[in-house]
């Protein structure tokens, strides 16, 4: 976020009972200029493929998009939230349409209610509000861009919890609710608990079937669903307490699903996500989660017994071991991730409405928890939108756009539509928002913050607090405007009371940096605020901020990390305008690495290294104690599970809900080690908890694995009953087969050739390099002198050069001998004398760089990111290394692509692109400008390459990086591998989700 926008914002009226309505400051937008003009746009093509089979899932060309968009949100938002048949009049064909069919519903509305003090007031929140989503600094969540404004019913709420009664009316109400709320684009979760055990008779004298049989109409409903019409596939919460008797068949169910589908993968059937026989396994609809209280976890504390109770009349049916059941909670997470674990009396502390009811149920993501038959939609802000040039927080247009979005989330519940008619009411009357934040691992990278920090903590705490405070700040001023919300007056003690809660937690939060402290102080001051003025004007919403996976939303803003999440890796892959795609270091990185003081040279030496290998450790130059901030959720520096959760518990004090997140832990993590885990978030004072062991869920990491295997199995047959046959029929012929050995040859220098003596220093030690060549110029053998060594080193520093110059005229590539040992680390290593090596890790490292340089070709030696002096600064001045082959003009255009795109993803004020490339122009010219705009990382050598065409994700790049497998489902629509976002999945190709967000 630029100084200037905040610089621009006017005073605001604080609205007071009585008022007219709301006063709306300026933010970003110049008086007189319609958002839309202050930005350039371009027309693309959007085509979308399945990698796997090659067929065209969708087409739309000439769509309309910001030219700071990237490829892949442009393409993300076509393919999900254009309306209207592709081909047709009716379909949208830009994002100015989309914007304004959601914009202007939103204003018509809110005038309509009595929000606006004046129609200038109106104006600007329409100006305002559409600078916001166009600059990408916060989206609603996906069904408000799936709805509102549509002929469909404007369900804007992602998130719903239904209630269900022992009887079978309301199971069959469950089930057809359910199938509404799926239809619509949302998830639903609920609590089960109130039907009879498997334990207990019914009136006529038989026995119950119990919660579970009934789980299983509901997931076979659900597996038929795609929700929003054909978006993603159906989400939903399970929810059971801890003392209900068939707890113990809850925990287990998908456990021995699980075991189900190992045994029917290994007989050759079709097991992965979305084959063609995983239909035939139960429950793998929902995520399952147990509802804890403080009573068990104390017993689990003490090894005491614990009661399960009848749910007719509460009398204890049976006792169990509590560290037993425990154990079984844990062992089944261990072997399938589920269940899940809610903290009952927890969460009931910080609910504002207990008069009305408890809270017993979650959504599927588990951040949103409340009364039963109510729903929340939700927004997220963008935080690295408000990180300036200068590396500080506008903490100022910060607060102000919370205002601004929990303004326009209340004023939709006046217009939208529901699912049912009692979600609509306590809807209406209790007005649940959930604004939350994306992009925190980025923006703590940048800042130069570890993930696993005190300091990392207290700037999520600061923010977090802040958001809600404001947030609440806002709703206290809206409902001296148009009213509390309609439950108010029955829980105002205890809405107070949790406000106070929050503003006390506020206080607890210790500061580390000068950016935490000067939020933190905002915060204090919105939370005084909302003490003051929720006792004189009562709140407008009774709640108000949740963390949520932002999967979908959060490609439609261009952000590295979804929700609370870590980054997911150093190294990203990324799609470009002319249909290619490549590997690129995150621009956060080398952001980062300048925060912390390092050199332009030592940055990009950091960053090549990143490059070539998707980690930090043993990068050159950067100190062991700043490795933590680049510590990612996935790869050779993960996260701890406890960093995980420690994060959590800095940020939950300061949220009306909860927390979208799984805990990951690696394939070697014990049981008690989940245990651990849960009975920590218990004491953290968590919400909720997931976890997620790798490779736990043998039926979803590959998309090709149910066929391979029943392939594997006939061949296997067939070859076993074959020889079987000839055998029996004594027809076996006994072949001859010829063995050829295939051996290098040594191509020996001539006697006399051709050599380079190169004299060097690196850390103070000097030393020579020569270099002998074949007649063709090819590179035969190294001698290497190392000035002031012993014997010794003598000695080996020539049983190594004989050793390279044997492999060289073996025919062992110079490339791969530049491979092994460039990067490699150890004394003597420091600055060299040589302009085009600026630093050397080691003798080796310098040495190989060398000869990289001085003898293999442009193309190979860039894709190592081995670079000279002179390409260097060509690279800073025309963003290509190699020479340039465009004129004057195409140059002047070029320049202005590189600079937008070096200031970071979607800089606010772009530079002009799309004439970049003007009709007439040569292709070299066109594809060099595209080439620049998409991969452009400001960050030096090789911080983007070319990808091979076998990678599609950064999942998949991430797997290429370990050499192992990534554990995550793929995607049913593109086929991509998906990456984890929150405690959902989302795919990167084509933004479809797991979650309901």
């Amino acid at each position: 976020m630029t100084e200037t926008a905040g610089a621009r914002a006017g005073a605001r009226k604080n609205p007071t009972k009585g008022s007219t309505g709301v006063t709306v400051e300026r933010i970003f937008t110049t008086p007189g200029v319609h958002p839309y003009d202050e930005v350039t746009w371009e027309k693309r093509d959007v085509v979308q493929q399945n990698w796997k089979t090659g067929a065209t899932i969708f087409e739309q060309r000439g769509v309309e998009f910001p030219d700071f968009w990237s490829v892949n949100a442009s393409t993300i938002v076509t393919t999900k939230y254009f309306r209207g048949a592709v081909g047709t009049e009716a379909r949208e064909t830009g994002l100015k349409q989309l914007i304004d069919r959601v914009v202007l519903t939103y204003v018509k509305a809110g005038k309509e209610h009595g929000y606006f003090s004046s129609p200038q007031d109106a104006e600007l929140f329409e100006h305002e509000l559409t600078y916001a989503l166009l600059h990408q600094v916060f989206s609603f969540n996906s069904p408000v861009w799936f709805n509102v404004g549509t002929k469909s019913p404007q369900q804007v709420s992602a998130c719903f919890i239904l209630s269900v009664d022992d009887s079978m009316d309301s199971i069959l109400n469950w089930y057809k609710e359910e199938g509404f709320i799926f239809k619509g684009g949302s998830g639903a979760g609920l609590n089960l608990s109130r039907i009879r055990s498997s334990k207990e008779l019914l009136s006529s004298g038989g026995t119950a079937s119990g919660p579970v049989s009934f789980m299983r109409g509901a997931d076979a409903s659900a597996g038929t669903i795609k929700s929003g019409g054909a978006t993603r596939r159906a989400a939903k919460m399970v929810v059971l307490d801890v003392d209900h008797p068939d707890i113990v068949e809850f925990v287990e169910t998908k456990a021995r699903e699980e075991d189900k589908i190992r045994a029917l993968r290994d007989a050759g059937f079709d097991m992965d996500l979305g084959g063609k026989d995983i239909v035939s396994v139960q429950y793998q609809n929902a995520n399952n989660s147990v509802r804890v209280n403080d009573a068990f976890m104390r017993a689990v504390e003490e090894g005491t017994e614990f009661g399960l109770t009848s749910r007719q009349d509460g009398s204890v049916i049976e006792t169990v071991d509590a560290r037993e059941l425990m154990g079984k909670i844990a062992k089944a997470a261990w072997e399938c991730a589920d269940p899940g674990i809610q903290y009952d009396d927890t969460i009931n502390d910080w609910h504002t409405n207990p008069e009305t009811g408890r809270i017993t149920a979650s959504n599927p993501c588990s951040e949103y928890m409340s009364l039963d038959n109510s729903s929340c939609n939700l927004a997220s802000l963008n935080l690295l939108k408000f990180l300036r040039d200068d590396d500080t927080f506008d903490v100022e247009t910060f607060q102000k756009v919370t205002e601004l979005v929990i303004t326009a989330m209340d004023i939709s519940i006046c217009f939208a539509d529901f699912p049912t008619e009692p979600i609509a009411k306590t809807t209406r009357d209790y007005r649940q928002l959930g604004i939350g934040y994306a992009n925190l691992g980025a923006l703590l990278m940048a800042t130069g913050h570890g993930y696993d920090s005190d300091g990392g903590r207290a700037l999520a705490a600061s923010i977090t607090s802040l958001l809600t405070g404001a947030a609440y700040k806002r709703s206290a001023e809206i409902a001296g405007v148009v009213g509390a919300y309609a439950g108010y007056a029955r829980n105002a003690d205890a809405h107070k009371r949790v406000m106070r809660k929050h503003a006390a937690a506020n206080d607890t939060i210790r500061t580390q940096h000068t950016m935490d402290k000067d939020i933190h102080r905002a915060a204090t001051k919105a939370w005084d605020a909302v003490v003051k003025l929720g006792e004189k004007n009562g709140y407008r919403n009774a709640q108000a901020s949740v963390l949520a996976p932002t999967g979908t939303i959060g490609f439609m803003m261009d952000c590295d990390t979804t929700g609370i999440e870590p980054d997911f890796s150093l190294v990203k892959f990324k799609k470009l305008v002319g249909g290619g795609s490549m590997q690129i270091v995150n621009l956060t990185i080398p952001r980062a690495l300048r925060k912390l003081g390092y050199t332009e040279e030592t940055v990009e030496a950091i960053v090549e290294y990143i490059a070539d290998k998707g980690h930090v450790i043993d990068a050159p130059g950067l100190k062991t104690e700043h490795y933590e901030i680049f510590d990612t959720a996935m790869g050779a520096r993960s996260i701890s599970p406890m960093g995980h959760v420690r994060m959590m518990a800095a940020t939950q004090p300061f949220l009306s809900g909860a927390i979208s997140k799984t805990v990951n832990l690696p394939e070697t993590a014990t049981v008690e080690e989940i245990e651990d885990v849960y009975v920590q978030g218990w004491k953290f004072g968590l919400k909720a908890l997931a976890v997620y062991r790798d490779n736990c869920k043998v039926g979803q990491p590959l998309s090709d694995g149910g066929s391979t295997a029943k392939d594997a199995a006939a061949d296997k047959a067939a070859g076993v009953a074959a020889d079987a046959a000839a055998l029996a029929a004594g027809s076996v012929e006994t072949k001859v087969v010829e063995k050829v050995v295939y051996r290098p040859t040594r191509e020996r220098l001539p006697k006399r050739r051709s050599s380079q003596t190169t004299s060097f220093a690196i850390g103070g030690a000097e030393g020579y390099l020569t270099a002998g060549t074949y007649e063709d110029g090819r590179l035969g053998e190294v001698f290497l002198k190392f000035g002031k060594q012993g014997s010794t080193l003598a000695g080996v520093m020539d049983a190594f050069s004989i050793a390279v110059s044997v492999g060289l005229q073996y025919g062992v590539p110079l490339e791969t001998f530049v491979e092994k040992y460039s990067n490699m680390r150890f004394e003597p290593a420091g600055m060299t004398d040589d302009p085009d090596i600026r630093m050397g890790q080691s003798l080796v490292d310098y040495v190989f760089r060398r000869l990289a340089l001085d003898h293999m070709d442009f193309e190979t030696r860039s894709f190592m990111g081995i670079h000279t002096a002179e390409e260097r600064q060509r690279q800073l001045e025309t963003g290509s290394y190699a020479p340039s082959t465009v004129d004057d003009e195409d140059t002047e255009a070029l320049e202005d692509e590189i600079e937008s795109f070096s200031q970071g993803v979607g800089a606010s004020s772009p530079k002009k692109t799309a004439e970049a490339a003007p009709k007439g122009e040569s292709p070299a010219a066109a594809d060099a400008v595209d080439h620049a705009s998409e991969v452009k990382s400001g960050a030096g050598a090789a911080s983007a390459r070319e990808i091979s065409g076998d990678v599609h994700s950064s999942a998949e790049l991430l797997e290429k990086f370990q050499g192992v497998s990534a554990d995550a489902p793929m995607c049913m629509t593109c086929g991509t591998k998906m990456r984890p976002a929150g405690s959902c999945y989302v795919c990167e190709g084509c933004g479809s989700t797991s979650g309901c967000s």
